[in-house]
């Protein structure tokens, strides 16, 4: 999976890593992190690290383990911008490379990932909600890029297959979706309902940032990340 800073086989995009319970300080959006009593499962849960690490370097105290009796496997859904804008600056390219790194993460982690992309196609849903396969990332490789940003009609299709995907209280896992675009659009998107934890993964001009990525996160309460 890729985030700001996680190398390493269980590294991400950036070098970060997945997130999970404890008793820790979690960010605002970690609504879904697992409950303490769940703390100490059989090993590592990425998902949930990466999303308790932020954009810290990694630290024990980030670790998040699998509940040991877990059945219920989170779902990671990602929502890639492949519009025109993105092309510049080979912002798509790393933001691909980000994206096929989730997908691995969610495989190694045992969770299920869902991948949409929206651009001057529309919004197209490249692979529905289902386990994570490693091959998946192989998927996101021939994504071109072109056109404009459609960010409310694919946060409204998130909205669609989270809330589908959605467990009754007191199952376990989680849905979290993963924004990975550089917010190059006039659109004041809504965030998701069903998503119990959104990361918006900032692509925009370092040089000339427009910062629309940073004031979504603010705004749905959200984390917000540069990739590496």
């Amino acid at each position: 999976m890729s985030h700001p800073s996680l190398r390493a086989p269980t590294t991400a995009p950036g070098g970060w890593r997945w997130p999970s319970p404890n008793r820790s300080p979690r960010p605002d959006l970690a609504r879904h992190a697992a409950r303490p009593a769940e703390a100490m499962g059989s090993g590592i849960h990425w998902v949930r690290t990466l999303m308790s690490k932020g954009p810290q370097r990694l630290a024990p105290s980030h670790l998040r383990h699998q509940p040991a009796n877990a059945s219920v496997p989170s779902l990671h859904l990602i929502a890639l911008d492949t519009s025109g804008s993105m092309r510049a600056g080979g912002r798509l390219a790393k933001a691909k490379g980000y994206a096929a790194r989730l997908i691995e993460q969610a495989a190694r982690a045992g969770d299920h990932v869902a991948l949409l992309c929206f651009g001057g196609q529309g919004v197209e849903l490249l692979l529905p909600p289902g386990p994570a396969r490693a091959a998946g990332s192989a998927r996101v490789r021939p994504v071109g890029g072109g056109g404009g940003t459609p960010l409310s009609a694919c946060l409204a299709e998130a909205e669609r297959l989270l809330r589908n995907a959605q467990r009754p209280r007191g199952m376990g896992g989680t849905n979290c979706l993963w924004l990975l675009t550089d917010g190059r659009t006039l659109e004041q998107p809504v965030a998701p309902a069903a998503a119990g934890h959104i990361v918006v993964v900032d692509f925009d001009d370092r040089l000339r940032p427009i910062g629309r990525c940073a004031a979504w996160a603010e705004r749905w309460r959200a984390e917000h990340r540069l990739p590496a």
